[in-house]
C-alpha cells in the first residue's frame, strides 16, 4: 500500500508540476503574442490545446487526491461501487482508481 501511496504522491506532484506550466504559458509568462497573424493564430490555437490539456490534468489530480484520501482512510484498495478488492494488477495500471474493472465497465 505505501508503494501505490508513494506512487500517488509522486504523480500528484507531477500533475501539479504541468499545470504550473500550463498556468505560466496561459498567463503568457514567455512573452507576449507574436505580432505576425500567422504566428498569432498558431499560439492561438496552442492555447486551446493547453486548456484542454489544463482540463485533463485537473480531473486526473482529482482522482489522484481521491485515491490518496481513500488509502489514508485505509480503504484504497477496495472497490467504491462493491465493496470487492480491486485487482492489484489493475492498480499497477491505474494507481488512482477507486473502482474494480466490473465496476468500472458498467
Amino acid at each position: 500500500m505505501t508503494d501505490r501511496k508513494s506512487e500517488l504522491e509522486a504523480l500528484k506532484a507531477d500533475v501539479q508540476a504541468r499545470l504550473n506550466r500550463y498556468h505560466a504559458h496561459q498567463n503568457r509568462e514567455d512573452g507576449a503574442l507574436d505580432k505576425d497573424f500567422e504566428e498569432q493564430a498558431t499560439q492561438t490555437q496552442n492555447d486551446e490545446v493547453v486548456d484542454s490539456l489544463e482540463s485533463e490534468a485537473r480531473a486526473e489530480l482529482v482522482q489522484i487526491e481521491h485515491a490518496l484520501e481513500r488509502i489514508n482512510n485505509g480503504v484504497g484498495d477496495e472497490c467504491e461501487s462493491c465493496g470487492e478488492d480491486i485487482d492489484p494488477r489493475r492498480l499497477q495500471v491505474l494507481p488512482y482508481t477507486t473502482l474494480c474493472v466490473d465496476c468500472a465497465g458498467d
